[in-house]
């Protein structure tokens, strides 16, 4: 972190987080206190920090933040709602709502709760992994989220319990200027199969803060698959990130898609730590007008026999403003390790840009490492071939851009979703090619 005055939204939030009462487990009030004294003392990251210098936070100064009630408002999350979800866990503006949660009944073995709950049956379960993997150190919003903690989701697989049916952990905002640090915590034991959709949503056109912070960890042998949605309102903020630790023969298969927000940030860090693990792991943007989408992740490969794909695309128009940072690590001793990057992205207009970064640091001799990218518009060959074939321009332009992000749409093992997802991909392409038709 560069040393700059701490950030005027950064000094609000931490007053908040002192005023956060203790809760009744010694351990997480010393994390809490041991991250609030982190947040204090980082910086606000500025363009001068190699990590964010394409993503300027100047919005944060224009921002003034309250924090959330403590009890949830009712909102109507029916346009939200995944019919495929076999349990819904529901929070509004922050707090945890029981009327908007519930579903049918979870097998034995899965437990799904706020963590408010978890820690009073299932505290030695929790204590070893929340606040443990994803470091706040270094991380000034990471630091404030663990500072603030009171509340969030806990999704618990017991060993060798499989889950047929996907499980919704929704996050609601509803109110302008309001700072919520929503928390996950997933725990899939040895042998255990799940399905995860973490999803933000807007109910209201203003603007907000979202600063949320997820912990996956996978066990021997289990496999998790998590599809996270960012569809925030076009005035928000939204900063993020997401730990995972695979150990030994498990797989995390990852789709994350984001198209809200006027500035959004998303770190993912996959920590291999046990041989023969495998992560998959797609992401799609789709931004216009002058929003902002910046994308980083980790995938660190610190055991032998490891195995990880990854595709992320951007989909840009207007003037907004893509960023695409991806590092593959392979550590001392990791050998036989098989590791693809791709980053392809597509500029709808003369006035949009593209930052990408694949990147290769590789500590191992025996391993199979490949990374690339490729930033370009609409294929002037494949537009002629489709209007010689009688689509009109605009027609052709909405197809092409379509075929581009569904491939990552697609991949969503949840029906609804891939449904409403294609709407917005179709939606914004067909602006996106309206607006460089007019160019």
């Amino acid at each position: 972190m560069s040393a700059v005055a701490t950030h005027p939204f950064v000094e609000a939030l931490v007053a908040g987080g002192r005023t956060l009462p203790a809760t009744d487990t010694s351990w997480l009030n010393q994390r809490r206190a041991a991250a609030l004294e982190r947040a204090n003392a980082l910086s606000v990251p500025t363009i001068r920090d190699e990590d964010w210098r394409f993503t300027d936070l100047a919005p944060l100064n224009r921002l003034r933040v309250e924090p959330p009630a403590s009890a949830a408002v009712l909102v109507d999350a029916t346009p939200f709602a995944v019919p495929e979800a076999g349990f819904r866990l529901t929070f509004v503006d922050g707090a945890y709502s029981q009327p908007l949660s519930g579903g049918g009944v979870l097998p034995e073995g899965v437990t799904v709760s706020t963590l408010a709950e978890g820690l009073k049956a299932h505290a030695a379960l929790i204590e070893p992994h929340l606040g443990a993997h994803a470091g706040f150190d270094a991380q000034v919003f990471t630091a404030l989220n663990t500072a603030w903690l009171r509340d969030g989701a806990l999704v618990h697989i017991a060993k060798n319990t499989v889950l047929r049916e996907p499980l919704h952990l929704l996050f609601v905002a509803t109110k302008k200027g309001v700072a919520t640090c929503p928390r996950c915590l997933i725990v899939a034991e040895s042998g255990a199969e799940c399905a995860i959709i973490e999803d933000y949503v807007a109910a209201t056109s203003d603007a907000y803060f979202t600063n949320a912070v997820t912990e996956i960890a996978i066990a021997p042998g289990a496999r998790v698959q998590h599809v996270r949605l960012q569809r925030e309102s076009a005035e928000a903020i939204h900063i993020a990130s997401c730990a995972v630790s695979l150990a030994k023969d498990s797989s995390y298969i990852s789709q994350s898609v984001a198209f809200g927000a006027r500035l959004s940030r998303y770190n993912l860090d996959v920590v291999h730590k046990g041989e023969g693990a495998a992560a998959v792991i797609d992401g799609l943007a789709l931004i216009s007008g002058r929003q902002l989408a910046d994308t980083h992740t980790l995938m660190d490969h610190a055991h032998p026999n490891g195995r990880c794909t990854q595709l992320h695309k951007t989909i840009v128009g207007g003037a907004a403003h893509a960023v695409f940072n991806g590092k593959v690590l392979v550590r001392e001793g990791a050998q036989l390790t098989n590791s693809a990057q791709q980053s392809r992205n597509l500029l709808l207009s003369s006035t949009a840009r593209v930052d990408t970064k694949p990147q290769l640091e590789i500590f191992a001799d025996d391993v199979k490492c490949a990374h690339g990218a490729t930033v370009g518009q609409l294929d002037a060959e494949q537009l002629f071939y489709l209007k010689s074939r009688g689509l009109p321009d605009t027609q052709a332009r909405n197809l092409l851009t379509f075929a581009f992000g569904a491939e990552i749409v697609h991949r969503i093992p949840v029906k609804s979703l891939v449904v409403q997802l294609e709407r917005a991909v179709m939606a914004h392409t067909a602006h996106g090619a309206q607006t460089q038709a007019g160019a």
